[in-house]
């Protein structure tokens, strides 16, 4: 089966594609693509049933399991469903290689056959089950009436659903296809045909149509957690041999495929969101994490053996052995990557797991009666949860603002506002349209009251492509009433932008030093009311102090940082170790870490354990949540009051939960 594009518009120059007209074929109108919609005040579907699903789109068989996990491992293992979608057959070259042998002649339709059946084999075994049970194997129709294949699995309250849209890598010069979807309306792929696979008749898609079924799974199976890749990766400079070894596009930290899904599947989002709002229904609620891809080689590694033997060992079945007899005359998995592979592969992407905008959880601000209110992104908007009772928390109210990203940055001001700040998607169209970031600013009108209009901050960088790479923001309000706003920037430093007393706004600058740091940025106020700046560097954390670079050579860190009364927080290499200004902090786990400091409680730290519970450390005690208490936290916040320290997740089902440990 051939995998071509086919051209209904000359714009072959721009791909070096053949152009082959569709018959007498027209183009369908190219729909407009959704634009940012900051009013707020939208309802917001509410699940009474308390239902979590996880959706993630993923580009080939196995991104996932590099790069998603340990996250979607922690949530199946609370009884969280998943689909996962796969947008390309994964075909590559047709040739599954084992080591050792001469290749064999390319097969792309078995290839892509094995990797599914490794896939199958892999999700066995992270719920429990063998790794050759018995799958139910369907066809799915799909928007405008394609067809995807369908394999589901069930196991107790488990059920794990894998589904194959088995779109092209290449096209038939070698040009990646999916990129080329993306910037090209006109460009039409032909999908492959797995062996083995019920779905016997290939589709066509285009960008639109891509974008479409992306939007009806969605619809589907409404999400309440959606993993994707990176639409925005770093800037990574290499000459073309360490290019071409690194397996990533010219210019940047990642797979061309990965960014084009990722950047499908949030125009998808975004898409899903705009149409509700349209027809007047109830925004869906659900919250995003986007992953770090092959960024992952470049910075230290961030996983502890523990949690690394079991990320790596989700690989070991996906890529199987030819020896084993697993029912798919096709291949028994991907050959290349099982066994010791994926910790003895040089790229090392297995052995850490980056969030592309890393937040603390939601963002918190204790009101006038002492009751907590949370703020937080759901359906790409900004939303506020009020706690009723200690506990127990109504809305959410939708603050809008979106399409926005994550992680929301806060901040509060001397008489007790609040001010959010979130990074918008504000364009994010494909085939020749913009594909823009701004950082944008909700203020609070009074005190615990409603807010001022959604307001642009801009962005650091000069052009749209250099504005993608923006971090996540953070922010602190200082004793003197300036507000201190930072943002990792596209060359890897820091950029910052200073809120004067009297609200106006000073320019954007660029922090001294030249060295590289990874986003997660933490900051904290001394007692003197300086403000510490840590952010995990390259070669050390860097620290900066009211603006200006400290001398003297800090730590190596794996993970975010965390800064409490300007101290520092953080885990060496591949450690699971918690270090803090008087060496072992107490707090031993994987991934960032929240400090917080208080006269009445001292240094209080909130982690999540290695086996992805959440724990907090308070004086020489640590406490860990038990697993019944409620759906596991997608990210949570820490909270001091003189009476004790107060958790508050975003659970998986869209709702705040509140921990006093």
């Amino acid at each position: 089966m051939t995998t071509a594009p086919r051209r209904r518009a000359v714009l072959a120059a721009a791909l070096g594609v053949t152009a082959a007209v569709a018959g007498c074929s027209v183009p369908e109108p190219r729909r407009a693509a959704p634009t940012a919609d900051p009013a707020p005040g939208k309802p917001i579907a509410s699940a009474r049933t308390r239902r979590a699903l996880l959706l993630q789109v993923a580009a080939h068989p196995d991104d996932d399991l590099y790069f998603m996990n340990p996250d979607t491992q922690r949530l199946l293992d609370a009884g969280v469903p998943l689909v996962s979608v796969y947008v390309t057959a994964g075909e590559h070259t047709g040739r599954n290689r084992i080591k050792g042998m001469p290749d064999a002649p390319p097969d792309r339709a078995a290839y892509s056959s094995a990797r599914h059946q490794g896939l199958r084999q892999s999700y066995a075994a992270a719920l429990g089950l063998p790794v050759f049970t018995p799958w139910r194997r369907e066809t799915l129709t799909l928007a405008g009436g394609r067809r995807a294949e369908i394999d589901t699995l069930v196991h107790g309250r488990n059920r794990v659903e894998l589904v194959f849209l088995n779109l092209p890598m290449h096209t038939n010069r070698r040009y990646m296809a999916l990129p080329a979807l993306w910037h090209d309306r006109a460009l039409e792929l032909r999908t492959h045909l797995s062996t083995g696979s019920p779905v016997t008749r290939s589709d066509t898609y285009d960008y639109d149509r891509l974008v479409g079924v992306l939007v009806g799974l969605l619809a589907r199976y409404r999400p309440t957690v959606v993993h994707t890749l990176d639409p925005d990766p770093d800037v990574q400079l290499s000459d073309e041999a360490t290019r071409g070894r690194d397996s990533e596009q010219p210019g940047y930290s990642d797979h061309g495929d990965h960014t084009a899904v990722a950047s499908f599947t949030w125009a998808a989002l975004s898409r899903w969101v705009a149409d509700a709002v349209r027809d007047g229904e109830p925004i869906p609620a659900f919250t995003t994490t986007a992953f770090r891809g092959y960024y992952n080689r470049h910075w230290p590694k961030n996983l502890p053996p523990q949690v690394l033997k079991a990320k790596a060992a989700r690989l070991v079945p996906y890529g199987g052995d030819p020896s084993w007899d697993c029912g798919n005359p096709s291949g028994c998995g991907d050959y290349g990557v099982g066994g010791a592979r994926p910790l003895t592969n040089r790229k090392g992407w297995v052995r850490s797991t980056h969030h592309r905008w890393p937040a603390a959880g939601p963002a918190l601000a204790e009101r006038p009666d002492g009751r907590l209110t949370a703020y937080g992104v759901l359906g790409l908007r900004a939303v506020r949860w009020q706690e009723t009772a200690p506990g127990v928390w109504d809305g959410p109210t939708d603050l809008g603002g979106g399409p926005l990203a994550p992680a929301l940055g806060s901040a509060v001001l001397g008489d007790g506002r609040v001010l959010l700040f979130g990074v918008r998607f504000s364009a994010i169209d494909g085939h020749g349209g913009r594909n823009r970031r701004e950082l944008v600013l909700l203020e609070q009108r009074s005190p615990g009251g409603p807010f001022l209009a959604w307001r642009g901050l801009g962005n650091p960088e000069r052009t749209d492509d250099r504005g993608r790479r923006l971090g996540a923001p953070v922010a602190v309000a200082a004793p003197d009433g300036r507000v201190h706003l930072f943002v990792r920037n596209a060359d890897r430093n820091v950029s910052t932008r200073v809120r004067a007393a009297d609200g106006s706004w000073g320019p954007w600058r660029t922090l001294p030093g030249t060295a590289e740091v990874q986003d997660g940025l933490a900051v904290s106020l001394d007692a003197a009311g300086r403000v510490h700046l840590h952010a995990a560097g390259r070669e050390s954390v860097r620290h900066w102090v009211d603006g200006v670079e400290q001398a003297g050579r800090l730590p190596l860190s794996g993970s975010t940082v965390a800064s409490a009364g300007g101290d520092l927080y953080y885990r060496p290499p591949a450690a699971g170790q918690l270090l803090g200004p008087r060496g072992d902090a107490g707090l031993d786990g994987y991934g960032g870490v929240v400090a917080a400091r208080s006269a009445a409680l001292g240094t209080v730290l909130l982690g999540t354990a290695p086996d992805g519970r959440v724990r907090v450390r308070t004086g020489n005690r640590t406490r860990t949540r038990t697993r019944t208490a409620g759906t596991p936290a997608v990210s949570a916040a820490l909270h001091l009051r003189a009476d004790g320290a107060t958790v508050v997740g975003l659970g998986a089902d869209g709702h705040p939960w509140s921990w006093r440990p």
